[in-house]
Formats: structure tokens, C-alpha cells, sequence
């Protein structure tokens, strides 16, 4: 069984343009995640879908395979779709590509979902919230899912909604999403072409185009989240984590 990593990377952002080529630690961004997932146990390939020459470019610099696809795809999964169907595999693992401090495990895991179960056609990953405030935050996605994992909703707004306390409980009770996925490549392909969901274009959240459809997303619990790159501060202190790292 073949499993691949597709990392689509778009250079257009709304809160930091261009930062998939953010170089302040001496490599892109995309690169760094690029090297996490070059790190996952179970992967076969790597690759990176772009939408701009200049991440092309970057990408020869530091060798990594990469597809130019189409620069008006609404969502990564719609991107990686168009770069998988130039692919012999089994296993498409869709890593955004401002996940420069991914645990690799997570990759393995996530892919290992759909090994295990046959019958999945789709997964991903959850962790526990370690602050109330953050399940308030409607930039970190949260999830309930059923007793066997399955998933039920993801949502920008604390979910489920606890009565007693009007509004957030218990903090354990509350599941943060991670955004990573597994699919296997014939569904990806078919769900590509499905139109956006109300729900979806509601909460712009791609993987509810799944859910509204009727299909099963498969979860697991990892132990905690990493923090994505989505603004200069998160930027700026990654640059500060990886250089002290460094030294």
C-alpha cells in the first residue's frame, strides 16, 4: 500500500501573504514542513502542490517534488486532488504546509487510520484543549464525534454547548482538530468534485463538504496540537522556538 503526502501551498494569505516562503530561519516555511513529513515512518513520497512559480522556484532550491496546479481551487483538498490524480497511490495524506513543527508520528497515525480500517475512506486527527479560552477561539476548530470516533460536527464555535455552565464546561470535554487528513485516493478524487456544502462555505471548514454528503470522517486522539502559522506573530515566535532550538 502506498501512501503519499501532498502539501498544498498556496502563496496568496489573508493575515500573511506569502508566508509559505517566510525565510527568517534560513529555510522557507513550506520547507520546514516539507522535512517534518520527510520524517514520517510510513510515507512513501512527498510532495508539494503550488499555485505561484515562485514557490516552484523555492521548491527546486531545496529539491522537494513539486505540482503547479490550478490557482483558483476553493480549498488544499480541491489542490491536492488535482496533484494526486498524477500519482500511483493508495493513500493521500493532505499536510498543510504552515505545519512547520508537526509531530511526524501524527502523519503516520492519521495515514495507519485508514490501513486499519478498510472500510474508512476518510480521517484525521483531534487533541484535548489544555485552556477554556482557546475553546472559545473560533480560529481553532473543534470536533465532537460519536462513541467509535466517528465525527459528528467540527465547528469554529465551542462545541458541544455545555447548559449547566451557559456555554463552556469542563475543558476535557472539548476536542481541537488538527488539521491534517488522510484519504484514500479514489475518494479524493470523487469528493473533489462534489460542489462546496452551505455548511462548509458557512464555517469554512472543507472537510464539512464530507460530512454534508454523508460521509464518515474517522478520528483519533493524538496526545497534544502544534500551533499552525497563520499570522506574523505565530511566525515570530516560531522563529524564536526554532532558533533556540538551533543553538
Amino acid at each position: 500500500m502506498k501512501i503519499i503526502v501532498i502539501i498544498p501551498a498556496r502563496y496568496g494569505s489573508s493575515r500573511l501573504a506569502g508566508k509559505v516562503l517566510a525565510k527568517e530561519t534560513g529555510k522557507y516555511l513550506v520547507q520546514h514542513t516539507y522535512e517534518r513529513a520527510l520524517s514520517a515512518k510510513l510515507v512513501d513520497e512527498v510532495i508539494i502542490a503550488a499555485d505561484d512559480q515562485r514557490i516552484e522556484a523555492a521548491c527546486r532550491e531545496f529539491s522537494a517534488p513539486c505540482v503547479m496546479t490550478r490557482p483558483d481551487h476553493p480549498s488544499g483538498t480541491d489542490r491536492i486532488a488535482e496533484a494526486a490524480t498524477r500519482r500511483q497511490c493508495d493513500i493521500v495524506v493532505n499536510l498543510q504546509a504552515d505545519e512547520p513543527e508537526i509531530d511526524p508520528a501524527y502523519i503516520d497515525r492519521v495515514a495507519e487510520l485508514l490501513v486499519q480500517h478498510p472500510e474508512a475512506q476518510m480521517a484525521t486527527l483531534l487533541a484535548p484543549f489544555q485552556r477554556p479560552q482557546d475553546v472559545a477561539n473560533p480560529n481553532i476548530v473543534k470536533c465532537v464525534t460519536d462513541k467509535n470516533g466517528r465525527a459528528l460536527y467540527f465547528s469554529r464555535s465551542p462545541i458541544p454547548y455545555d447548559r449547566q455552565y451557559g456555554g463552556i464546561g469542563d475543558v476535557n470535554l472539548y476536542r481541537r482538530h488538527l488539521g491534517i487528513y488522510a484519504y484514500r485516493k479514489a475518494f479524493l478524487l470523487s469528493y473533489a468534485t462534489l460542489p462546496q456544502s452551505r455548511l462548509e462555505q458557512c464555517e469554512k471548514l472543507e472537510q464539512l463538504r464530507a460530512l454534508d454528503n454523508g460521509f464518515v470522517i474517522l478520528t483519533d486522539m493524538v496526545p497534544c496540537a502544534w500551533d499552525g502559522i497563520d499570522t506574523p506573530e505565530q511566525y515570530a515566535a516560531f522563529v524564536k522556538r526554532y532558533n533556540r532550538n538551533q543553538s
